[in-house]
């Protein structure tokens, strides 16, 4: 079977066009990861650290501490996963780091009795990890340091060991997807270059993301959209089946034999505490009402305009004592007839 030149080169151009179009997709993840790292080091630091260890969180903010937390690109495939690093400013005075390596010297008569505590096994080991550190880095000592490249490689070598060896055990360590905040586009961003799934909300911004900023204010307001809090997630992180089955526990009305029975008796009594409360509000005004329809007055006014009299209704008392009056006077006139 033969190949036709033409098929040759459709199939160069599909791979001249495929790495082209790679390249630039490559270019699009790293503007906004550039925007990621940017924002994470002047913006969420701490949010960030507090989801890595509150307790590091907690010692970068205080002020008398002078840390600052730097954010770089790590790993050898593209996209680069990120890391990050807690500085210490002394203000050119410098520090000094106690470990037991550093105080404990061969001379010294403290090294016979870390090894009575220690054990022979423990002590000859840690006297190996040494030998093997001095032949890995060739500056594992102060008494190695000699120039200043010397002093950097002693520095970057203490950082890198673990405190248990007389190291600070502060490393560049990599941050994951969980460890940025999901309320933030920063959020949507690392998804998108680790899993390829575009935001809906990345997507609004992407557009104005990618522009070159022409001054500072342009770059510090890209920088703001992807420290920005977000109200609510992302619509894309949701997928539709997830979206319908949501709605249908929203819409589906749930039945439970013996909570049903005793729902449908507390509303029942009291939608009849309600109506008796209505019945009685509205007889209320309505007594009102008669009452003031009873209370009239009549005035006499000649006209002149003279007022004459004024007759208003009797009261009770005044009734009841007409009643009174009456009764008595009916029984007078029944014995003047007997």
């Amino acid at each position: 079977m033969t190949i036709s030149f033409a098929e040759i080169e459709k199939t160069q151009a599909a791979e001249v066009i495929q790495r082209a179009w790679f390249s630039h997709m490559d270019k699009i993840i790293f503007q906004l990861l550039k925007h990621t790292i940017c924002a994470a080091e002047n913006c969420v630091t701490h949010e960030i650290l507090k989801k890595v260890c509150p307790s590091e969180a907690a010692l970068v903010k205080d002020p008398s501490v002078q840390c600052k937390v730097r954010f770089r690109f790590g790993g050898k495939n593209f996209p680069p996963f990120i890391v990050f690093k807690i500085f210490l400013h002394t203000g050119g005075h410098g520090n000094k780091y106690f470990s037991g390596k550093n105080t404990l010297r061969p001379s010294s008569e403290a090294v016979v009795d870390a090894c009575k505590l220690m054990g022979n096994r423990k002590y000859y080991d840690q006297i190996i990890q040494d030998q093997l550190q001095f032949q890995k880095y060739k500056v594992a000592d102060e008494v190695d340091v000699v120039t200043m490249k010397d002093y950097m490689h002693f520095t970057s070598f203490l950082d890198e060991t673990p405190a248990y060896l007389g190291g600070k055990s502060n490393c560049w360590r990599r941050l994951s997807l969980e460890n940025f905040p999901k309320t933030m586009i920063m959020y949507d961003i690392m998804d998108y270059a680790t899993s390829g799934t575009l935001s809906d909300r990345l997507q609004k911004e992407l557009k104005y993301l990618l522009q070159k900023p022409k001054s500072k204010e342009m770059h510090h307001d890209q920088l703001r959209i992807v420290s920005q809090v977000r109200t609510s997630p992302s619509p894309s992180s949701l997928s539709v089946s997830s979206l319908q089955q949501y709605h249908q526990q929203l819409v589906k009305p749930k039945h439970s034999g013996r909570r049903s029975k005793q729902a449908r008796m507390k509303i029942a009594k009291m939608r009849r505490a309600y109506k008796k409360e209505q019945e009685k509000n509205m007889e209320e005004p309505n007594t009102q009402k008669t009452n003031e329809k009873n209370q009239h007055r009549i005035i006499i006014i000649t006209p002149s305009y003279e007022i004459l009299g004024v007759n208003s209704p009797p009261s009770d008392d005044e009734l009841e004592q007409e009643a009174k009056e009456l009764f008595t006077w009916t029984k007078e006139l029944c014995l003047d007839n007997s």
